[in-house]
């Protein structure tokens, strides 16, 4: 599929959703680092670079968003066909 983001796009607004979320709930890093069990200095990292490992930033989702999300993206729709006969039996 043809697509104008990037890996690096993506990661840009990951980044800004998390600050925003946090500056909404009125978390100062200190606090998000404390809810989260992410160290302060990474969270700082962060917000600047937009570089995290995956766990961290879970983790820090999880206390300023809805984790569900995110385990949805690993969720097979069953309307999805299986095999190339569904998909010439319902065409």
């Amino acid at each position: 599929m043809l697509t104008l983001y990037t890996a690096y796009d993506v990661q840009r607004d990951l980044r800004n959703f998390i600050c925003q979320q946090r500056k909404k709930n009125k978390l100062s890093v200190k606090a998000l680092s404390k809810c989260s069990g992410v160290p302060y200095g990474t969270i700082r990292k962060f917000e600047n670079t937009g570089n995290i490992s995956l766990r961290q930033f879970l983790m820090l989702y999880e206390v300023v968003g809805d984790l569900k999300k995110f385990h949805a993206l690993t969720s097979h729709s069953d309307n999805e066909p299986s095999s190339i006969d569904e998909v010439l039996k319902n065409a």
